[in-house]
């Protein structure tokens, strides 16, 4: 399989937030979101065999939370999904941040996986969700949207509430965009919407979300890579 990094840090996002984790992010992404923060994903990586990736996790121990980000790791699924079962067989817990897109029904169900669907403002990724994927949601996973304006906003309000999705998974997550190119300041001036608008627009609608703000970019500079 091809790494772009291997590392440990905290959980940025998700309802791991701030728990100590180790990271594999992998190369390739076949989507192009107009606010990603991850491009230099997008080709390039360094070959591993699965056992090599497994030893770089060991080695990286006492931390046994484990997850699988990109670019898309779904794009490599014939290594990943045996390597996630051998780390589960381990004792590991895992995680996987994906876009959704590629077919979710074969990934191992005690794998939290975090489903980010792509709202207008992502652009040219917008209306890329594969629908099927809600039938594989547990009640463990996540479900994300990237909110740049209200636009944007009204979709993921109207998407949970016509997939119901509040009861496939107590786990909605409304995350406001980043800046693609942010200063070094460590506050939420770098969102490209302000949090506490986002924050009323959940609260005027009653929305069963989180906030979810990526605490990653507020401990280090916004632009640092690799934790």
């Amino acid at each position: 399989m091809y790494l772009i990094e291997l590392y440990k840090s905290v959980q940025g996002e998700s309802s791991f937030a701030g728990v100590p984790c180790i990271f594999v992010r992998l190369a390739g992404c076949n989507l192009r979101c107009s606010w990603c923060d991850s491009e230099y994903t997008f080709t390039g990586g360094y070959k591993r065999t699965l056992e090599e990736v497994e030893a770089e996790i060991a080695a990286l121990a006492p931390v046994r939370l484990v997850e699988f980000t990109g670019g898309e790791p779904m794009l490599q699924a014939k290594e990943l999904l045996p390597l996630m079962e051998l780390l589960l067989a381990q004792g590991y817990t895992l995680m996987m941040e994906t876009s959704g897109e590629r077919p979710l029904e074969q990934v191992p169900q005690a794998v939290h996986k975090i489903v980010d669907v792509k709202c207008p403002g992502s652009g040219p990724a917008f209306g890329s969700f594969h629908l099927p994927n809600l039938q594989a949601l547990t009640a463990r996973d996540e479900v994300k949207f990237v909110i740049s304006d209200r636009a944007d906003y009204e979709f993921a309000r109207d998407f949970i509430r016509e997939h119901r999705l509040e009861q496939r998974t107590g786990h909605l997550l409304l995350s406001p965009a980043f800046s693609k190119t942010p200063s070094r300041t460590r506050d939420t001036a770098n969102c490209t919407l302000d949090p506490r608008l986002l924050v009323e627009w959940m609260l005027a609608d009653g929305l069963p979300a989180r906030l979810s703000l990526q605490i990653h970019k507020f401990i280090w500079e916004p632009a640092k890579k690799g934790v």
